[in-house]
């Protein structure tokens, strides 16, 4: 008796798992840096309009300057006459015979006292403005009185109560700087949200607690505007007081060779004014996008 014929079929290959399959499968590129000539022209999208509006205005300087009526040296004129101060900004013969650098530097020390004393007593009084009805209503008119009084009016009556040029010098800029500084943080005070105001309540909140925990964040974005603002009033005073008070900076400089009749310096003087003005704004909007978190405009 014969066996029948065992047909035998090979088993069907096991199905891949789809984790082996994932792993055939190309791998899709991964997004591309952007290329070099991207950066370029982005930055040049940025330096490229000031630096064009910066050559339009030296040219047409140039031109109306070269006329015999003018009396403004053109930039040719200023580099040949000031070109030593320029170039050498920190050389230092003693008493007054400094570079700009040391000048600005001498007027900065000035803004930081007078500018940081501003900031306290600004938010403080800010916050109490914004905070008590009744402080608001004794002290807002008070306020807005005195905030529009001239920087230099308040000259004469410093060097009368102070008696010295350097402490009337800081009033100055201490009077000029602290009401935007309060101001701003009044409105920033007024406007947290109530809801806000309600978590207090509900957690019961103790003043001080309240204080750091709701009140100046939520102020803080506003606070920061009246820095930014009261940053660059200090600047203006200082400058404008050193020239009347004498002595080191870069306002008795501008000044004294208003006196010696050199043009040119106080063109390359004003330069340098704007320079470190427009760094200072820019100081305290980077610090007030880090504290805020980006929530400061820059």
């Amino acid at each position: 008796m014969s066996l029948p014929a065992l047909s035998i079929t090979p088993a069907p290959a096991p199905a891949r798992s789809a984790a082996s399959a994932a792993e055939l499968e190309p791998a899709p590129r991964r997004a591309a840096s952007p290329r070099l000539g991207e950066r370029l022209k982005a930055l040049a999208g940025v330096v490229a309009p000031p630096a064009v509006t910066l050559l339009v205005v030296l040219v047409v300087w140039e031109v109306l300057a070269g006329s015999a009526s003018s009396g403004l040296p053109a930039p040719s004129r200023v580099w040949l006459d000031s070109k030593d101060l320029i170039l050498n900004p920190f050389f230092d013969h003693g008493g007054v015979d400094k570079g700009l650098f040391w000048h600005a530097l001498t007027s900065l020390k000035r803004v930081a006292v007078g500018f940081g004393l501003a900031a306290v007593a600004g938010v403080a009084l800010g916050v109490l403005v914004g905070s008590s009805r009744l402080a608001h209503r004794g002290l807002d008119p008070i306020f807005q009185v005195l905030r529009t009084v001239p920087p230099l009016a308040w000259l004469p009556i410093s060097l009368a109560a102070l008696r010295e040029a350097n402490p009337s010098a800081l009033f100055v800029i201490f009077i000029t700087a602290i009401w935007p500084v309060v101001i701003n943080t009044a409105v920033g005070v007024r406007n947290i949200p109530q809801d806000y105001r309600n978590v207090g309540r509900v957690l019961r909140l103790s003043p001080p607690e309240y204080f750091f925990t709701i009140l100046l964040p939520a102020a803080t974005p506003y606070i920061f505007t009246g820095l930014r603002i009261g940053v660059g009033m200090s600047w203006l005073a200082i400058i404008a007081s050193e020239m009347l008070l004498g002595g080191v900076g870069v306002g008795f400089f501008i000044w004294d060779q208003y006196n010696s009749s050199r043009i040119s310096d106080i063109i390359v003087a004003l330069v340098w004014v704007g320079l470190v003005g427009y760094a200072l704004d820019r100081l305290i909007a980077l610090l007030g996008h880090i504290v805020t978190r980006g929530s400061t405009a820059n």
